[in-house]
């Protein structure tokens, strides 16, 4: 008969004994997370203080590195303070805030760098109309769905599991993860449903970045082929 008491802590199975080298661990965690903190609030300093940056792509790149910064603070904090414990265990709700927020992340990442290709799209294919089409106004809708939709469709995925009972509480990570599967696993029953929200949480922004470039990739190719039949009519009436 499975075990079906309540779980109200995970523990994390990756650290092992480490013995004195978790100090060195320590600085070194500690260095690296504070080196990405200030060198991307540097570089946003530095864009938002120059208005010669005030540009599309330059915009587009502050999600990145603020994301970077999000992604950092929900992982290193974590990893750090489990080196000085002897349980390595965590919360149950805090270890769902921290798949979730790692999620988003991920998703955000995606959706930015979508974001930052597109921009060149229209740089490059549409130059003349590009103060058009990628004006302020524009950025900023771009900016803000870049945010939201990951979080929307993070939140609807973990809904679905939100309510699961668990028959164990060991993870083989060094942190809680953001891949919904993990969590699946250690469920005492698990529906259709539930392991169908465990896969399409990365699949649907992975599907949105194909067909973005699938479109860019046919608009690109009618471009060249309207560019090619101009040169060749050009060509025929000069002969």
């Amino acid at each position: 008969m499975e075990n079906s008491t309540k779980v109200l802590t995970l523990v994390l199975a990756a650290y092992g004994n480490i013995g004195e080298l978790k100090y060195l661990y320590f600085c070194i965690m500690l260095l690296w997370y504070l080196s990405i903190c200030v060198n991307n609030t540097a570089v946003m300093m530095v864009i938002c203080s120059d208005k010669r940056l005030h540009e599309p792509m330059y915009i587009l790149l502050c999600n990145l590195l603020a994301n970077e910064i999000f992604a950092s603070t929900v992982v290193y904090p974590l990893v750090i303070s489990q080196m000085f414990s002897d349980t390595h265990e965590v919360t149950l709700p805090w270890c769902f805030l921290q798949m979730c927020c790692l999620s988003t992340s991920a998703s955000i990442e995606f959706c930015s760098l979508a974001a930052m290709a597109y921009d060149r799209y229209v740089a490059i294919c549409c130059p003349l109309h590009y103060n058009v089409l990628m004006n302020t106004r524009r950025v900023c809708i771009i900016s803000v769905l870049v945010w939201m939709y990951p979080f929307i469709n993070t939140m609807s995925a973990f809904s679905l599991i939100l309510h699961l009972k668990f028959c164990g509480n060991v993870i083989d990570k060094l942190f809680c993860d953001h891949h919904l599967i993990i969590m699946i696993k250690l469920a005492c029953s698990v529906s259709v449903v539930n392991k169908l929200a465990g896969g399409s949480s990365g699949e649907s922004v992975n599907e949105s970045m194909e067909t973005m470039t699938r479109n860019s990739r046919v608009k690109r190719h009618q471009l060249n082929c309207s560019t090619i039949e101009k040169e060749t009519l050009a060509m025929l009436r000069a002969l």
